[in-house]
């Protein structure tokens, strides 16, 4: 008797599922415009996004040129963004922004963009492309909107794609260091400061272009050393200077103390 309970109700269950989902199609296939387009919002509403961006998309021939047309191509775009769908989300966005430059979804559908662009970003190690990308974007945003709610999350991203550009232009030098290339990773280290004097980093590269001119004078010929000395004695004063607490500061003291004798002797 159980069981017999059990399997009309799960056929019960099978067949309303059917028919609701044929209601929805056969909605989806129709052309009641306007039972469509309420019918997208409630299922926007009740966060069925896959099913709503499918509404969406159904009804934005039919809007097109009327008044909600903007309003139906914003809402596939979120709807597809709700969805997770990030890569036809930024489509939708950016075609928005170029179609609907006066709508007053245009603010929002510009961070959304943006969003989408940012979540398209690898890590450090891998292709910053789509960093600069999101970055120009970011930047103009900011730029047209300084007041806009959305600020706080627009400075949170720009902050760590800065910080993923200064971490993957040092660590790209860092890695003559590794390599024992001492000369190279002292130009290399050099030339990051040189394009970008505020990379975060700059204690660190700071630090290892002091290293770098050590070890690189250290392993040198008798007849270079004095000069290649000299180098880091150089670059030991620029750390000290600007950073005269670092953690760095008692192990490059050490080395200088033993190159100042070294180079004393042989003056």
């Amino acid at each position: 008797m159980m069981k017999a309970r059990t399997f009309i109700i799960s056929v019960f269950t099978v067949l309303m599922i059917a028919s609701c989902t044929t209601e929805y199609e056969k909605l989806l296939r129709g052309n009641d415009i306007p039972t469509k387009y309420a019918k997208a919002f409630e299922l926007y509403e009740e966060g069925k996004y896959s099913k709503a961006a499918e509404m969406f998309e159904s009804i934005s021939l039919a809007t097109k040129g009327t008044a909600q047309e903007d309003t139906v191509q914003f809402y596939w775009a979120m709807s597809n963004y709700r969805y997770k769908d990030f890569i036809t989300a930024e489509s939708n966005f950016n075609e928005f922004i170029t179609v609907f430059p006066l709508s007053p979804f245009i603010e929002q559908a510009r961070f959304y963009y943006i969003d989408c662009l940012y979540k398209s970003t690898y890590r450090y190690e891998l292709d910053q492309t789509p960093t600069y990308r999101a970055l120009n974007e970011l930047n103009r945003y900011m730029s047209l909107y300084p007041d806009s709610k959305y600020i706080i999350e627009c400075t949170l991203m720009k902050d760590d794609l800065e910080e993923r550009l200064d971490k993957k232009a040092f660590e790209a030098a860092h890695l003559y260091y590794h390599m024992e290339d001492y000369l190279a990773a002292h130009y290399a280290l050099k030339n990051v400061l040189k394009e970008d004097a505020e990379n975060r980093y700059r204690e660190d590269i700071l630090y290892f272009v002091a290293m770098a001119a050590y070890k690189y004078a250290d392993n040198s010929v008798a007849s270079k050393k004095h000069e290649r000395y000299l180098s880091f004695v150089d670059d030991y004063y620029n750390f000290v200077s600007e950073y005269p607490e670092s953690k760095h500061r008692r192990e490059l003291d050490s080395i200088y103390e033993r190159v100042n004798r070294i180079v004393k002797r042989t003056d």
